[in-house]
């Protein structure tokens, strides 16, 4: 099971229990579940699985679960869970409805879980009571197409070849096959570098990937699990490694593994930490790892989603400039907002919902551990309580922070239920979530399934929206990918490759076209493999891709399906 097992389950929570109603054919009696130790499975199974979706009293990515077996049979839940598409093209009602109703998502087969498996799940969802709604105030209707106008499909075609091939680290070959998720060369040397989630830190040989690091041996309390992004979130070589052996990593922890630097109270729940690492190697020509490390943040999160997937060093600064050297730490609002916390993001006392920006070589922080930059804009606030590591502020998850060939600095931040956005970043900034959700209002204490218009009076909130946006009937998650600088392919100069995690839609924009204030067109491409019409889909053999990008020395690029474990390199394009 992945971000997306229970994605589509919400066809069977409270938007419209009158059509359960009136299908009480499809109905059994109340399920009860008796067997005690099923049930615990069934709540370890979706703890680890499915909470990165779906929460059981409050909305997230999906709806609330709670009481779902109320409202149709444990038959049907377990058909569903195993090929969703299948029951949706049989024309079953409630699923074709509510199939609909929220812009078509739909859930790849699990048709390769076990019967006790899918047993221990619904034994768990059936012992959650039924709750009519998780929101305080009523707000209206919202927008049922926030951006009305499609996604243009162009006559780019871009061609690419087979790269490597990685080890499948799942167990017993389930999907996602691997996690990797980043693929950027080592500064000093240019050698590609690339992390699997579930703790392995990969230098590539040539096309063959070796592994140069394990946290699962490194670090003891090291979790890959629950979450899409937990684990071995993202890695940063310093700029001048090859000198000073400095690499920095985060990576997630079990719940209470160390006193946080970044706590909330204690009637909030923790689901587990994040941890910013500095190593010091050894010997860091040597290509092979040996070195120490030195706990630098760690960081409690309320859920498991959006934790810190991005750290990453400015590659265009030069040694002359006052960025060089400095980490910049892309941090979710850890699920806060959508569970109920919404006070926890987007305040210049709280760390969540941020890009900060760091000096490792400084100790000027509060627990000492790293340095405050003097120009960072909250460096020399009046409120005392300010952090004076934020960067930027407003953020649901950043994932993914880059720069263009211009010094631009850009982020892509994954929305909730209907937005999905392109920053350009500048500091001290408020990019308004969870006020805002991409341009529209959306409301933390309301139901945050809704977008609205803004409000004549927007520009009292100081609120700066993307620069490229799009909808959930367009994709579901953007995943952030580069401006192509490199020489192979003269046709891709000027234009920035991105796209959608889950479906592996190719989307590009021209560079140029990037000005804050205003919003980028948005197009799409076509690919071929060694010069054959291909999808994704089709190449990975899951309707689930999970689409990342990556980048080596000389700017040429990469894609990366996670599902498979599969690395393409981008060799021709044309139009």
């Amino acid at each position: 099971m992945k971000r997306t097992i229970f994605y589509t389950l919400f066809l069977l929570t409270y938007a419209n229990l009158s059509v359960f109603a009136k299908n009480a054919k499809n109905r059994e009696i109340l399920y009860q579940p008796i067997d005690s130790l099923s049930i615990a499975k069934g709540q370890v199974l979706f703890t680890q699985n499915c909470t990165s979706c779906h929460q059981i009293k409050v909305d997230g990515i999906g709806p609330k679960l709670s009481g779902v077996t109320s409202v149709t049979s444990p038959a049907w839940v377990k058909k569903f869970i195993q090929n969703s598409q299948d029951v949706i093209a049989a024309g079953d009602e409630r699923a074709t409805q509510l199939f609909l109703k929220y812009k078509k998502a739909i859930m790849p087969s699990y048709s390769h879980l076990q019967e006790a498996e899918l047993n221990a799940i619904v034994d768990y969802l059936a012992t959650t009571k039924p709750i009519k709604n998780n929101f305080k105030k009523d707000y209206g209707v919202g927008l049922s197409n926030p951006i009305p106008e499609p996604i243009e499909v162009s006559n780019l075609v871009i061609d690419v070849k087979q790269f490597t091939q990685f080890p499948v680290s799942s167990e017993n070959g389930k999907y996602p096959l691997t996690r990797i998720t980043k693929l950027v060369p080592q500064p000093s040397t240019g050698q590609i570098f690339m992390n699997d989630l579930r703790g392995k830190l990969y230098k590539m040989e040539g096309n063959t990937p070796v592994v140069y690091m394990d946290f699962a041996q490194l670090m003891p309390n090291f979790i890959h699990q629950p979450g899409l992004a937990t684990g071995l979130g993202s890695f940063a070589f310093h700029p001048d490694f090859l000198n000073n052996g400095l690499l920095y990593t985060t990576h997630s922890e079990k719940t209470g593994s160390a006193k946080a630097d970044f706590a909330y109270a204690d009637s909030i729940k923790v689901s587990l930490q994040w941890v910013l690492t500095e190593w010091k190697i050894d010997h860091p020509s040597s290509g092979v790892f040996s070195g120490k490390p030195r706990e630098m943040m760690r960081v409690n999160v309320v859920s498991v989603i959006h934790g810190v997937q991005e750290i990453v060093f400015n590659p265009m600064a030069k040694k002359s400039d006052a960025d060089y050297g400095l980490l910049y730490i892309g941090i979710g609002d850890g699920g806060a907002a959508e569970n109920g916390y919404s006070f926890l993001t987007n305040k210049e006392e709280r760390i969540w919902g941020k890009i900060l920006r760091i000096d490792p070589s400084g100790r000027n922080s509060k627990n000492g551990k790293y340095g405050i930059p003097a120009t960072n804009p909250y460096a020399k606030s009046a409120n005392k309580r300010a952090l004076k590591e934020i960067f930027a502020s407003g953020f649901r998850n950043p994932h993914r922070i880059m720069w263009t060939s211009k010094s631009d600095m850009l982020t892509v931040n994954i929305g909730h239920a209907n937005i999905e956005s392109l920053y350009k970043i500048e500091a001290g900034r408020n990019y308004g979530w969870p006020i805002r959700e991409g341009k529209f209002v959306i409301h933390a204490d309301g139901d945050m399934n809704k977008v609205y218009p803004l409000p004549t009076n927007d520009k009292i909130y100081n609120v700066t929206y993307p620069v490229a946006t799009f909808d959930h009937d367009e994709a579901k998650a953007i995943t952030g990918g580069f401006e192509y600088t490199g020489t192979l392919v003269p046709a891709l100069k000027g234009k920035y490759l991105f796209g959608d995690i889950p479906s592996g839609r190719l989307f590009y924009l021209n560079v140029a076209d990037l000005k804050q204030g205003q919003t980028a067109k948005i197009k799409e491409w076509k690919l071929t493999l060694n010069g054959k019409s291909e999808t994704l889909r089709n190449l990975c053999g899951n309707d689930r891709i999970d689409l990342h990008f990556g980048i080596d020395a000389q700017g040429e690029m990469y894609i990366m399906t996670k599902a498979d474990g599969k690395v393409y390199q981008i060799i021709g394009a044309k139009e």
